[in-house]
């Protein structure tokens, strides 16, 4: 895979990432397969939506996880669908999307740095 282009440090620091609990999970009304992801990002932020491809988890799987979430690009229409919050995630070898977590327990909307 081919490297994108340097970006300078703004580029980074103008990203607003926290770390979030997943609290409900359901099937989105998208069409493709995906899930809609009740995230709580703690009590300043409060829950937000997040519609994503993580369909190699099952439900059960999901709930209560840790994720990591960039919370400032503007809301994304998909179908009836609107998704607050893009939860990041990396390919596996197969193709399926793995989120991304933390090794332990952080503060819900605990900003990453």
């Amino acid at each position: 895979m081919k490297l994108k282009s340097t970006a300078d440090f703004s580029n980074f620091d103008a990203l607003d990432i926290r770390a979030g609990r997943i609290v409900k999970v359901e099937d989105a009304e998208t069409k493709k397969p995906t899930y809609r992801l009740t995230i709580d990002l703690g009590l300043e932020i409060g829950t937000k939506v997040s519609c994503g491809a993580y369909r190699n988890y099952s439900k059960e799987a999901l709930m209560g996880k840790t994720v990591i979430c960039v919370m400032n690009f503007v809301p994304k229409e998909m179908g009836p669908e609107v998704s607050e919050v893009l939860v990041l995630g990396v390919a596996n070898q197969s193709g399926e999307t793995i989120y991304l977590t933390t090794e332990s327990d952080v503060p819900l909307g605990g900003q990453v740095f």
